[in-house]
């Protein structure tokens, strides 16, 4: 009976692969907008030099990335996602309880989180607790004895050294790894240095993150979707309003906007490579290793992303703005890329 079941296996197996194979001939893509430029200008080197298809690429937002990943095998699912953070466990539950039981992780560099203005404005310096007093949900009242809807107007209500300029925030939605690492660095960072809500932590650690990561909805934060070019794009029409999204887009937009120095750090590449930078997060990318030798080039894929060319100190991907890992942890990456090793589920 085992080697039934076995050998039934093994043909429904070749049936999703040659369904896979007769109807789809490109790699398919998903995921965070931060490693979207990134993954773009690979899919477009490999599809000319290749001899494979140019990949296909769509900016969904880390989570959203992460839920399509997470749907199933098969052709009508992507073979990859990019993300601007670790995979959750309840993704991982996703993906297992749809038959995504093998994951390959991918870290292809670092980058760093910017609250940006126009660079005609002031550059603001904020601390992370300046951050979280301005978009957090709620914050302590004046007797710091209780937590109160966040009253907050101005920048200049938050802290009496900064200018009063309503408080006007543009940023990912939900579904955004950005957002998700903002609010762990930043909000967190900033809620963790006020005693209260510091003491909260060993009590009721739930109630603690709800309280640090939750985000005002009061109009000060704008939920302005996944396309950070469009922030840019705002900032520059809008003076007085900010925008958060990666240092990539910083640095490819330098003659438009600012970042804003936080605990006393400008976001830099040195600083962010060096972990003064406060707001700064590994990137990365997951590979669904049932697809690999189904989708016609995953493998080539992975090779010209992890590969010194491409991602090394001195790549292509640097220019684009992406931190480079140092050159060791480059080849340690791209060595058990090549293995496809998977992660734990």
């Amino acid at each position: 009976m085992k080697h039934i079941v076995a050998a039934g296996v093994v043909l429904l197996a070749s049936a999703v692969s040659s369904v896979a194979s007769a109807e789809r001939s490109y790699i398919s893509i998903v995921g965070s907008s931060t490693v979207y430029p990134f993954s773009t200008v690979v899919a477009e080197r490999f599809g000319k030099a290749s001899g494979f298809k140019t990949p296909k690429v769509e900016s969904t937002g880390t989570g959203g990335g992460l839920k399509l990943f997470c749907s199933g095998v098969g052709e009508a699912t992507p073979d990859i996602t990019n993300a601007s953070r670790p995979i959750k466990d309840s993704e991982k539950q996703l993906c297992a309880s749809n038959g995504v039981k093998e994951i390959v992780e991918v870290t292809i560099g670092y980058d760093g989180i910017v609250l940006a203005n126009a660079a005609s404005s002031p550059r603001m310096e904020l601390s992370v607790k300046d951050i979280f007093l301005a978009l957090a949900k709620v914050v302590p009242s004046a007797d710091g004895k209780s937590l109160i809807e966040n009253p907050y107007k101005t920048w200049k209500d938050v802290n009496p050294a900064l200018p009063n300029v309503a408080i006007k925030v543009m940023g990912p939605p939900p579904t955004s790894g950005t957002r998700d690492a903002f609010a762990e660095l930043a909000m967190e960072g900033g809620c963790s240095q006020i005693p209260m809500i510091k003491e909260m932590k060993a009590t009721n650690e739930e109630k603690f993150k709800a309280v640090c990561m939750g985000v005002r909805e009061d109009g000060a934060y704008i939920e302005a979707g996944e396309n950070d070019n469009l922030i840019v794009q705002k900032l520059g029409a809008d003076p007085e309003s900010f925008g958060i999204f990666g240092y990539s887009f910083l640095e490819q937009n330098a003659d438009k906007v600012q970042g804003s120095k936080i605990n006393g750090v400008e976001p830099t590449f040195d600083a962010i490579v060096a972990a003064e930078y406060p707001v700064s997060r590994s990137l990365y990318f997951y590979v669904k290793k049932a697809h690999v030798g189904v989708i016609p080039g995953i493998q080539e894929y992975l090779a010209e992303f992890t590969s010194a060319k491409a991602m090394g100190e001195e790549g292509y991907l640097a220019d684009k703005g992406m931190i480079p890992l140092t050159e060791a942890d480059r080849a340690k990456v791209e060595a058990s890329t090549k293995a496809l090793q998977t992660i734990g589920m």
